[in-house]
């Protein structure tokens, strides 16, 4: 046995050298990404990557099963299960009051919730090409090293590992909790200690969840996934009921009543929170692209999540072919499941009551079926937001993880199956965790992410973290999508197994450039913060390699 796991070590020990000597010239001049090679080295190097869609999950295996810190022991069912389960949350239960009051009409909020996932479709797909074009752990961040050099790598991985993720951990667990509050009819406790404690133990019993291990993470989120169908499924099944008894007794009022009274791409007078009334009859066309502008903004956080199956990329057995299928079969069913459950709010709700209620799902429900069922609404939606915070948390470690790796952040990040460092016993850490612990989970980087998000619930409110997610991600994306229409040109003979038109990311580089320069104009605060995380991380990274230096001489 300890032969088996030498050879093992040694095996996986001469494909990690080679992957760590695969950096690229970065499309920026002057950027530091160490030792540089040719492309011809590079495409040898990484050629095993660039075959796993060529080849039978066998050989996919035998290529690159030691070229990262997990095991490759996923496939596409696990990828789309996980990508429903993070982008499937809080967001179609909780946006449709913010998009309603920013659209003329029933009939344009739906439009809008089709072109936000249309957008996010042709990021997944542009980060699809990449992640099958580009071998690497932890989503962008391979992606902005090999375009831009090192240092935009590092951002990227510092800006998701101390914000992007602990302000989504800390959003999702907020929401967990005013689900319950809304069921039990409390509102507007949001901002006390009792709610944020609720949510940092939420948050907490989610981190000892994925702390298992891979697979048993992957397991309880097959069962999330299921909660997030049944949810769906119900409230447009309620939809449809609706219709059918309406249809029968056309003189009887059954739901809102309005879907068959009204025209639904007619203007109409939208009702906003605050009680105020938005007269959208003579409203010039520039003022209308303003509140269409917010709701896509809404949508497009609805949607958030669409990018996450890369970050599982490298622990696929064949992700040239298995990351596009997950991609583009997930995000059209996310689509679908999200413009009917809209609909079917427009058939149980009046239209007015839908842009007042943060709540929709079991305001539905309880308008149409008493105050019990609507506490079982509540039920279903907190098993959703539960499936939703196990996913992000499961994807938060492995970011940890992979900049980790890197030498970007401390080498105890990168430990899996145990709290600290790791012990030298001449094992990788994969191989060392499951020999001694039976876990694969890196559980150091998931206790930082808690910590982290626990920090975000104690001082952010909901409405002040949502933006500030938002800045953060769409910034590198942005970047990302860039740098990717740029790759086409500098180096069009890069071997893509997977490659979308280039109409694609140009519609998402737009999307998301207008989307960072939109929040950064209307939430300065947010912004200035975010910059103070850019700042104190380039000092971080100067230290840390001037650091490196001085122990390599």
């Amino acid at each position: 046995m300890a032969a088996d796991r030498n050879g093992q070590y040694a095996a996986a020990t001469v494909v990690d050298a080679t992957a760590a000597e695969a950096e690229r010239r970065p499309l920026l001049p002057g950027g530091t990404t160490g030792e540089q090679l040719s492309r011809e080295e590079y495409q040898a190097a990484s050629e095993g990557g660039h075959r796993a869609g060529q080849r039978d999950d066998e050989e996919s295996i035998k290529l690159g099963a030691g070229a990262g810190t997990f095991t490759r022991n996923l496939g596409a069912v696990e990828a789309f299960a996980i990508v429903i389960s993070i982008v499937i949350g809080s967001g179609v239960f909780t946006s449709p009051g913010s998009i309603d009051t920013n659209v003329p009409s029933p009939g344009a909020a739906l439009l809008v919730w089709f072109v936000g996932g249309v957008l996010a479709w042709t990021g997944a797909s542009t980060m699809a090409e990449l992640g099958t074009a580009i071998p690497g752990e932890g989503g962008v961040q391979p992606y902005l090293k090999y375009m831009f050099g090192d240092v935009f790598g590092f951002l990227a991985a510092w800006t998701w590992v101390v914000a992007v993720m602990p302000a989504t951990l800390a959003i999702l667990s907020i929401v967990f909790i005013e689900s319950i509050y809304s069921a039990a009819g409390v509102t507007g406790q949001g901002d006390k200690i009792e709610h944020k404690l609720l949510s940092v133990l939420v948050l907490t019993c989610i981190g000892m969840a994925n702390s298992i291990s891979t697979k048993a993470s992957t397991r309880l989120n097959s069962f999330f996934v299921v909660s997030k169908f049944v949810t769906i499924a119900a409230i447009v099944l309620a939809g449809v009921v609706v219709i059918a008894l309406q249809l029968a007794d056309t003189d009887r009022v059954i739901g809102g009543g309005d879907w068959s009274r009204k025209p639904w791409f007619g203007y109409r007078e939208s009702v906003n929170p605050d009680g105020s009334i938005t007269h959208w009859d003579g409203m010039g066309q520039w003022v209308i692209l303003g509140h269409l502008s917010a709701a896509l903004y809404a949508a497009l956080w609805a949607y958030s999540g669409w990018d996450k199956a890369i970050y599982v990329s490298a622990e696929l057995s064949a992700p040239a072919r298995q990351l596009p299928l997950a991609i583009n079969t997930s995000i059209p069913t996310i689509i679908l499941c999200f413009i009917t459950a809209n609909a079917a709010y427009y058939i149980l709700l009046p239209w007015d009551v839908v842009s007042t209620t943060d709540s929709v799902a079991v305001t539905a429900i309880t308008r149409l079926l008493g105050q019990a069922f609507g506490i079982v609404a509540a039920v279903l939606i907190c098993l959703v937001v539960a499936g939703s915070l196990l996913g992000n948390s499961f994807v938060a470690g492995r970011m940890a993880v992979a900049a980790a790796n890197q030498n970007w952040l401390p080498s105890p990040l990168s430990v899996l199956g145990r709290v600290g460092y790791q012990p030298d016993r001449g094992l990788p850490v994969s191989l060392d965790a499951q020999e001694t612990s039976g876990s694969d989970a890196p559980i150091n980087a998931i206790i930082l992410s808690t910590i982290l998000s626990a920090v975000y619930i104690l001082l952010g409110n909901f409405r002040a973290l949502l933006t500030f997610n938002g800045l953060g991600e769409y910034t590198f994306f942005f970047l990302t999508v860039l740098g990717a229409i740029v790759l086409r040109y500098r180096e069009p003979e890069l071997e893509r197994p997977y490659k979308p038109s280039v109409l694609i990311p140009i519609i998402f580089a737009l999307v998301s450039g207008f989307v960072v320069v939109r929040g950064a104009v209307f939430a300065p605060q947010q912004t200035f913060v975010l910059a103070g995380l850019w700042v104190l991380g380039l000092a971080f990274y100067r230290i840390r390699m001037r650091y490196q230096r001085r122990a390599l001489d």
